[in-house]
């Protein structure tokens, strides 16, 4: 009775059709932040060198803490350049957010199988609508947790990476040394994993209505609504 079915008709129904748009956007939101690569510069003037660059190459999942800028040369500014780092670690946010992403990208998989191969089982058997309903709220409010999590770890990042980590640099501090800030790798698509993550937000939370509509809680719900417009009706 609940073998396999393929009806591909779901995908037209407002519960298939949006279950593929948040795969779609699961994939988007892991592959921008999980994606990324950059690096900080710096122009570095000491003994014996002139504006030299160096750099600190970060990515993926921003443990800035353990990335160390280059060294301007090979005497190390006559021994007064020590080895200097990056500062923070947001990799709990980052690692959060790509994680949930590909949970939730395994997740569309399997639900769209259930609607397209056994349609007729979701529909029979209260417990799948059930089930998926429950999942649909967690990960409405998962996405909302991740995405601000993320969001102001980006914000943190931007000032880790910029003009303000000169002042954490003891070296820059040496005397016969100067620093200047030369350029940080623009975050383009590090801002657009945030916006997929709420629009992944808003898709799932959108989605809560039709998941409801297919439980027993919403049959319910209109019997009760029907028996109360009866009993009136009677009464006169």
């Amino acid at each position: 009775m609940f073998g396999l079915q393929v009806d591909i008709g779901m995908l037209l129904e407002p519960l298939g059709f949006i279950k593929v748009l948040q795969w779609i956007f699961s994939i988007f939101a892991f592959a921008t932040c999980g994606g990324f690569h950059g690096e900080t510069t710096l122009l570095v003037s000491c003994k014996g060198v002139v504006n030299k660059t160096v750099t600190a190459a970060f990515a993926y999942p921003f443990r800035l803490n353990t990335v160390i800028f280059s060294e301007p040369d090979p005497e190390r500014c006559g021994g007064t350049w020590t080895d200097s780092y990056l500062v923070g670690n947001f990799s709990s946010s980052a690692q959060f957010f790509v994680t949930l992403a590909v949970l939730v990208l395994l997740y569309c998989i399997a639900a769209l199988a259930v609607y397209v191969g056994y349609k007729h089982a979701y529909q029979h058997n209260s417990k799948l609508p059930l089930t998926d309903l429950i999942l649909t709220v967690i990960i409405t409010f998962l996405w909302l947790v991740s995405t601000s999590a993320w969001g102001k770890a980006l914000a943190d990042i931007k000032i880790s990476t910029g003009a303000s980590i000169i002042s954490q640099i003891d070296s820059c501090k040496a005397p016969g040394t100067t620093c200047h800030f030369h350029s940080v790798t623009r975050m383009g698509t590090l801002n657009v994993s945030v916006v997929f993550g709420l629009l992944n937000m808003v898709l799932w939370g959108g989605n809560i209505w039709f998941v409801y509509k297919d439980t027993n809680l919403h049959n319910q719900s209109n019997k009760i609504s029907q028996v109360v417009g009866i009993y009136p009706a009677q009464r006169i």
